[in-house]
């Protein structure tokens, strides 16, 4: 009796064992299952985060070589071109200018001719004004004051005009009720314009 006693309670014994065991490893499966879900959720919760952070810390992209080399030398070609347009104008006034005193320079080398044609014309009588000599001198000067007018050549008005510095030059004064105050009474040499730019200013008497 006493082993048969002995014995079941052995068994008895065994079987708590067992027991205890199975619900142990139990508890172990179903918290490291725990475990496993949540470190699924906490990388899941990361895996929603490192967008954001990406988003939020966004780096610039960078441009492609070839794209800076192409702004590069459009902004060149641009200043270039621009460059190259002051160069024109600037040149072309540089032009106008250069033509200009070139052509007072050859007007007031002419003006002395036409100076001793209007003295010579001057000096000859009615009857020596009519010779074919006389008449051919007079078309010789009328010719060549049309062609001083064709380039933009004329004379300056003087005598009866008020004094103007800026065209006349008063060599004499002279006293004279008659005449207004500061009006040209006579002129000696005429005085010519080139293009409304003085070439020769008129060299006259001012009454005072």
């Amino acid at each position: 009796m006493e082993d048969l006693e002995s014995d079941s309670a052995e068994d008895t014994l065994e079987e708590a064992v067992l027991n205890c065991d199975g619900e142990g490893s139990q508890r172990q499966e179903a918290g490291s299952g725990e475990t496993q879900a949540g470190g699924q959720e906490k990388e899941a919760g990361e895996e929603k985060e490192e967008p954001e952070k990406k988003g939020f810390f966004k780096k610039k992209e960078k441009k492609d070589k070839k794209d800076v080399q192409i702004e590069e030398l459009n902004d060149r070609l641009k200043r270039s071109m621009a460059e190259f347009e002051n160069f024109r104008k600037r040149t072309e006034k540089e032009k106008a200018a250069m033509y200009e005193i070139g052509a007072k320079s050859v007007i007031e080398k002419i003006l002395p001719v036409v100076d001793n044609f209007e003295r010579g014309m001057a000096t000859l009588s009615e009857k020596e004004a009519q010779t074919p000599f006389a008449e051919g001198m007079d078309k010789i000067y009328k010719q060549l004051l049309t062609t001083l007018e064709s380039m933009d050549v004329k004379a300056i008005d003087a005598v009866g005009q008020e004094f103007n510095p800026d065209f006349h030059n008063a060599v004499m004064h002279v006293e004279d009720e008659e005449s207004g105050e500061n009006i040209i009474v006579e002129e000696f040499q005429k005085g010519y314009l080139y293009r409304d730019s003085v070439v020769r200013h008129s060299m006259v008497k001012v009454a005072n």
